[in-house]
């Protein structure tokens, strides 16, 4: 099973997210556009782990006191484009203590430096040239619950599926 813990996006962040998308899209951006049921902050990708059990377990172990972030602004990666957060403790330390909990126990994950983002473009091609500036509508929710993903390959595009979730009081 491919596997990654995340953070699921609430209604206002997936809006805001989505009106970047309608924006690149009016510019005549092409790409692959994720869908907004796939839209999500990645804590730690997994990958390839046969025991989802185990890392519902794990994630038990994760305790936080719910916080807010704030969606607002725009980036990109070479050709992926996302959506970014004010700086957060509260976002930082979280990843920090889910990628510690998976490498104290052996689990492997993708250890790069944790960036976050919600990935809302992949393999972007201007095809008018240089563009002009898109604008983000900052949206805000408060994390309380992270989730453990499934992610499979669909005749249309990868589909996610939680498969359980811790949730903080």
């Amino acid at each position: 099973m491919r596997l990654f813990i995340a953070i699921q996006l609430n209604d206002a962040l997936k809006r805001s997210a989505r009106e970047v998308q309608t924006d690149f899209r009016r510019l005549h951006v092409k790409g692959n556009y994720i869908p907004p049921e796939n839209l999500h902050i990645t804590l730690a990708f997994i990958g390839e782990f046969g025991d989802p059990d185990r890392i519902l377990e794990l994630m038990e172990g994760v305790v936080f006191q719910p916080f807010t972030i704030t969606m607002d602004r725009i980036g990109c990666f070479d050709t992926l484009w996302w959506t970014g957060f004010t700086q957060s403790s509260g976002l930082e330390s979280l990843a920090g203590q889910v990628r510690h909990i998976l490498a104290d126990t052996k689990v492997p994950y993708d250890r790069s430096r944790f960036k976050p983002h919600v990935t809302i473009l992949r393999k972007a091609e201007f095809t008018h040239g240089r563009i002009e500036p898109v604008t983000i509508h900052p949206a805000s929710m408060t994390v309380d619950k992270i989730s453990l993903m499934q992610s499979t390959q669909g005749k249309n595009g990868r589909i996610y599926t939680e498969l359980g979730s811790v949730i903080m009081q």
